[in-house]
């Protein structure tokens, strides 16, 4: 789906600064799953995800006390204390060829809402996508991303005043061709949040990193 590679360093002469790789790397993509186009966070065709039944990615932070959901509204800014992070959140939605928007380079250092799907605090999977750098400015948005670890929190404002926190389960680096497109963007009864980035290695020929990382979480009772 996405567009990781979004992440936008096509013009480098030397590679960036590597940012935080999450504890947790998922396995190698099965080579015998079927492409998905527009349902990855990085460049070129994606494949199903291959987690195996017990991962706690999808797991909320307290499985007995379940919050309940909010009305649907439009996010506004992202704040995750533990990183450093307080940005504004633009609407995004799909590109002519399926893939999922990004925010543009110029506005790297803000996130953006896949808009077609939950928003935060609704029962569903909201996504949030931003940069995690760019050759003009350096580590942008969501540069620290795979620093976070279970129990810290992220915290979204919202266009109706209210404000949806989320407890994070588990962050977790994805090759791009084994993007987990059921976890991110699959139903769920349940309020969560996925926030997307990339990672792992920048391949200099390609001008993108290998790796998507995302940080899954509940949100909060």
């Amino acid at each position: 789906m996405l567009g990781a590679g979004m992440i936008g360093a096509s013009f480098r002469t030397v590679p960036p600064p590597r940012p935080p790789q999450p504890l947790a790397q998922a396995g190698p993509a099965d080579p015998t799953t079927a492409g998905i186009p527009g349902s990855g966070y990085g460049t070129g065709t994606v494949t199903a995800d291959q987690t195996p039944a017990g991962d706690g990615a999808t797991d909320p932070a307290n499985p007995d006390v379940a919050p309940a959901g909010l009305p649907r509204s439009t996010p506004t800014t992202i704040s995750i204390p533990k990183i450093g992070v307080q940005a504004e959140i633009m609407s995004l939605g799909t590109n002519p060829d399926g893939t999922v928007q990004v925010p543009p380079l110029d506005q790297a250092m803000k996130a953006g809402w896949y808009s077609p799907g939950a928003s935060p605090g609704e029962p569903g999977n909201a996504v949030i996508v931003g940069h995690v750098d760019s050759a003009k400015i350096g580590p942008a948005v969501f540069f620290n991303l795979g620093a976070l670890q279970r129990g810290d929190t992220i915290s979204i404002a919202r266009e109706d005043g209210s404000t949806a926190t989320f407890t994070v389960n588990e962050v977790k680096s994805y090759p791009k061709t084994a993007f987990p497109t059921d976890l991110v963007y699959g139903p769920s009864d349940q309020p969560g949040l996925r926030v997307v980035t990339c990672g792992g290695t920048f391949d200099q020929s390609a001008g993108s990193y290998v790796d998507n990382v995302i940080a899954f979480a509940s949100m909060t009772p």
